[in-house]
């Protein structure tokens, strides 16, 4: 198999190095981590939300999350605030601070995909788009779950791809693939 010629392959190695850009742009320009940026960008979205919903969003592990909103709200970035409904629990939000940079995150993202882009034309990058939008429509279906499946979807013994399907999405939800 030519691994350049691998879709699996290629949609990999351009989101890595796409990242790999914009990383290193955003700590010389921004003097913040691509990571920061998703969890800003993500919050921005999303004011209010939790730890655990924010780290669900960013498909990462809320312990890893914790350190991370731990060095953020030190640096002014961000701010927990108490949850009115619920006196344990904490919610997130932007500070003054934070507002202003997203513009610059939003320009940067723009910078480094339009390098991505150079030698396309409009119409191929836009053709790009479309395409890999439809594709992630595609992978973006909801696979059925084990506990999904019908008890007699599993038992009928000519019926192998529903049980496929089902074990391989119950392995999949086990490591956090499976939403």
């Amino acid at each position: 198999m030519d691994l350049d010629r691998s879709f699996g392959f290629l949609v990999h190695d351009v989101a890595r190095l796409f990242a790999r850009r914009f990383n290193q742009r955003a700590l010389l320009f921004l003097g913040l981590t691509r990571a920061q940026c998703k969890v800003l960008g993500y919050l921005a979205r999303n004011e209010g939300i939790n730890q655990a919903g924010l780290a669900d969003l960013l498909e990462i592990k809320p312990m890893t999350l914790v350190r991370q909103i731990d060095r953020m709200e030190e640096d002014g970035w961000i701010e927990r605030r108490p949850d009115p409904g619920d006196r344990r629990a904490r919610r997130l939000v932007l500070t003054e601070k934070a507002r202003p940079i997203l513009a610059r995150i939003l320009d940067l993202s723009n910078e480094v995909r339009a390098e991505a882009f150079a030698g396309l034309s409009e119409v191929e990058g836009r053709h790009l788009i479309s395409l890999l939008g439809r594709v992630h429509a595609n992978l973006s279906e909801r696979v059925p779950s084990l506990a999904d499946a019908e008890p007699s979807d599993l038992d009928e013994p000519h019926d192998h791809a529903a049980l496929r399907v089902a074990v391989a999405s119950a392995d999949l939800s086990s490591v956090g693939g499976q939403r």
